[in-house]
């Protein structure tokens, strides 16, 4: 029995970084990726997921820096591309005098601002799921949101991954680390439907 149950916990601390891994990437892709994720929980993810690498031996902060990279990355031209495809032509579609007035303010703000609202709206929770996809119906330039995207992929998964890894230096802080990622999670997704059901009507 003993036996048993050290072959499951090697195991387990074998496949535990790939669940971490995968979980924390499709959560910070879908967020930005697909408007429908304008509820999880991204910050607080981010800086559980640097705290769960560092508390775990087998975990690879590398690894986990790149997979936070990409799906930040990927989910923000996804959003882009939507926006671009999808978005666009429906407002086109429905075209009316609001939304006439409402996509040259959007053009002219993203051709001027653009760059910088993507990079900041990384920061803003609900915000940054709407953002690329408003970029793309914007019809910004592309390579301007690409740059922009890079950058606040860079700063933002990848910078508040490593404040988790590295706020666990603090013995208090290790100890108590699953603990505390936990907390973040839970308390991000209370506050999320808190502010859902109260803004219904």
């Amino acid at each position: 029995m003993i036996e048993l149950a050290a072959s499951f916990d090697a195991q387990f601390s074998t496949l535990a970084p790939i669940f971490l891994y995968l979980i924390v990437g499709a959560i910070i892709f879908f967020e930005t990726g697909i408007l429908l994720g304008f509820f999880l929980p991204g910050d607080s993810i981010l800086f559980s997921a640097g705290l769960v690498s560092a508390a775990h031996s087998k975990s690879n902060i590398v690894i986990l820096l790149i997979v936070v990279f990409v799906a930040a990355f990927m989910g923000d031209q996804i959003g882009f591309v939507l926006g671009r495809l999808v978005g666009r032509p429906y407002l086109e579609r429905h075209n009316s005098v609001r939304i006439t007035k409402m996509i040259e303010h959007s053009e002219r703000f993203y051709e001027h601002t653009g760059w910088w609202a993507v990079v900041a709206s990384r920061f803003f929770p609900w915000i940054r799921s709407f953002v690329p996809a408003i970029a793309g119906a914007s019809k910004m330039n592309y390579y301007k949101f690409l740059s922009a995207n890079a950058l606040g992929a860079l700063l933002w998964g990848v910078g508040i991954t490593c404040a988790g890894y590295y706020a666990a230096s603090l013995p208090w802080v290790k100890s108590s680390s699953y603990a505390i990622a936990t907390f973040f999670i839970v308390a991000s997704l209370v506050s999320a439907l808190w502010n859902y059901l109260r803004r219904r009507p």
